[in-house]
């Protein structure tokens, strides 16, 4: 249940930040954070990361009803003693059920966390984004480092 309730948190901030940018916000405007390094920008999306498959929505709707169903079997089935894993299913989750959101109701996926890491422009991403990058960070921890003490203590 706990991995759910973190995908619906996702879900609902990741809306709520979109919701409150593209009411808000022209596209293209911009607020900055910190100066050189974090702006609030406005932006769409109707591809995948980075721009790419551009209106090719069918194929995101078919790859996100995979994984979504994907992650709930994966939840169902996983054991209460691998917590970590758990949470970060439940950030992919809440991501790709965020972004979906976007493409089935507005046929496009709203961004707006706009960095600069030294002085590299990152593309514009959201809070579903960030959900799945962080899920899939756990993923690697969980079974490189957790899973590398694991196997050394047996």
């Amino acid at each position: 249940m706990l991995y759910y309730l973190i995908a619906l948190f996702v879900i609902a901030v990741d809306q709520l930040t979109k919701w409150l940018v593209a009411t808000h916000m022209k596209i293209g405007e911009s607020v900055t954070i910190i100066p050189n390094v974090l702006y609030i920008t406005s932006h769409r999306n109707r591809g995948a990361a980075w721009g790419i498959l551009q209106g090719q929505f069918w194929l995101f709707y078919l790859i996100t009803i995979i994984v979504v169903v994907g992650l709930v079997v994966y939840i169902q089935r996983l054991p209460r003693r691998e917590r970590l894993f758990g949470v970060a299913l439940g950030f992919m989750l809440g991501g790709a059920i965020g972004n979906f959101i976007d493409r089935l109701i507005r046929k496009e996926v709203v961004d707006f966390i706009h960095t600069y890491i030294f002085t590299y422009d990152f593309p514009i991403f959201n809070i579903a984004d960030s959900a799945l990058c962080i899920g899939v960070a756990l993923v690697f921890l969980q079974t490189f480092v957790v899973g590398a003490k694991e196997k050394e203590n047996s």
